[in-house]
């Protein structure tokens, strides 16, 4: 293997109380009387694209409405989380310190454009990780954008860290090995390896995806 293309929440970090409160404040604003949101919300959001959520939370508004709520919700997470970011899992930065002295690291996440770049804000991880992408800049599913980002990074063995169903299907997409972060939020049908822990990754990848 030359890289590792990680999924971002529930994977690497938890920022569904972050979002709840964001979330909460921008929709309090736009919906009188509306009850915001739990982390038990945001959870059961996580993995889906943003077109997905808005309908699943705003059924009966317009796709115009839609899209106007969910601008508004990203603004306020986006500043939201470049001020208190959210929980990364244990061991995250000194286990991508380690995996990058011998993989290339890349994220791709369903999230809005400026997501990832608050994560990396947040929390100063940015320079482990050579490229990202994800659908709110490009209009791709998760499957098409990890294809982006390994065809643009000359990528030819990578394989894709990740806690949903969405995620495997998107690493069946691009037809990379998948690795079921189990610590995270879904219970996807099938994988090709499970991570308990974030930092036992690199013993995984040496003793197992890496061979």
């Amino acid at each position: 293997m030359d890289s590792i293309i990680f999924d971002l929440d529930g994977t690497l970090w938890d920022s569904r109380q972050t979002i709840a409160d964001a979330w909460t404040q921008a929709i309090q604003g736009e919906i009188t009387g509306h009850p915001g949101f739990t982390k038990d919300d945001i959870g059961n959001l996580m993995g889906l694209q943003i077109p997905v959520i808005a309908e699943r939370l705003f059924p009966d508004a317009s796709l115009e409405r839609r899209k106007e709520l969910m601008d508004a919700c990203a603004t306020v997470d986006q500043q939201l989380i470049r001020q208190v970011g959210g929980t990364l899992f244990e061991g995250v930065e000194q286990t991508l310190q380690t995996l990058s002295e011998k993989y290339r690291l890349f994220i791709v996440s369903n999230c809005e454009d400026g997501y990832i770049e608050a994560f990396y804000a947040a929390h100063g991880l940015e320079k482990y990780f050579e490229d990202f992408e994800n659908p709110g800049r490009t209009g791709l599913s998760k499957g098409k954008n990890i294809q982006l980002v390994m065809e643009r990074n000359n990528l030819k063995e990578a394989v894709y860290v990740g806690d949903t169903q969405g995620d495997l299907d998107a690493a069946r997409y691009a037809n990379i090995p998948f690795i079921y972060a189990s610590y995270g939020f879904g219970q996807p049908e099938e994988f090709d390896y499970q991570l308990n822990l974030f930092k036992n990754l690199p013993e995984l990848m040496t003793l197992n995806v890496g061979k």
